[in-house]
């Protein structure tokens, strides 16, 4: 993240933390047997990070915020991502292919970035977005191949790079604004 708003900062940390238990979560629907301590362990830093950040994000509530005179398109862009999501699912069950579903999701996760990063002004988190859209579509081939759930490829994608996303951007909100709990 390489916002100057606080608030943007530490929200932003704490939420990729929380979606990256989301995203790791998923992938423990049906994860090969090695993978099922890394993800435990992802889980837990990326709720390490939620924990450490709320503080910031509750004391600087009163603070500016990218989205000051945005709340209202920014509920629009949310609203979207959800319906676009759900209307994938629901297509994609009717079709008895409701094994993609999680890779569905990741797609609109990702393409959101871009118009979130249009709003907070940070293009750190349209690059974010690229990068998970390139590794979705990386994975189609694999996804093909086999009878898995998409889960069992997406969830650690997604998963891994919010968490190393929220992590980068820790150390820079240390390096800007000290600690979370100062």
């Amino acid at each position: 993240m390489l916002t100057d708003f606080v608030r943007d900062h530490a929200f932003t940390i704490a939420w990729f933390g929380l979606m990256t238990m989301v995203w790791l979560g998923w992938a423990q629907e049906d994860p090969p047997e090695r993978l099922r301590l890394p993800l435990g362990v992802g889980s837990g830093l990326g709720l390490v990070l939620t924990g450490l950040f709320v503080y910031p994000v509750v004391t600087h509530w009163r603070t500016d915020s990218a989205l000051t005179g945005q709340y209202a398109w920014f509920g629009v862009l949310v609203g979207l991502e959800v319906l676009a999501a759900a209307i994938g699912c629901v297509v994609l069950w009717r079709r008895g292919a409701s094994r993609w579903m999680a890779w569905w999701v990741a797609l609109v996760v990702a393409v959101h970035f871009l118009g979130l990063a249009v709003m907070l002004r940070d293009p750190a988190v349209a690059a974010l977005g690229v990068l998970q859209a390139v590794a979705l579509f990386v994975l189609v081939p694999r996804l093909r191949a086999g009878q898995t759930t998409s889960s069992r490829l997406v969830g650690p994608v997604m998963g891994l790079s919010l968490l190393l996303f929220a992590a980068a951007s820790a150390v820079v909100f240390v390096v800007r604004h000290g600690a979370p709990w100062a």
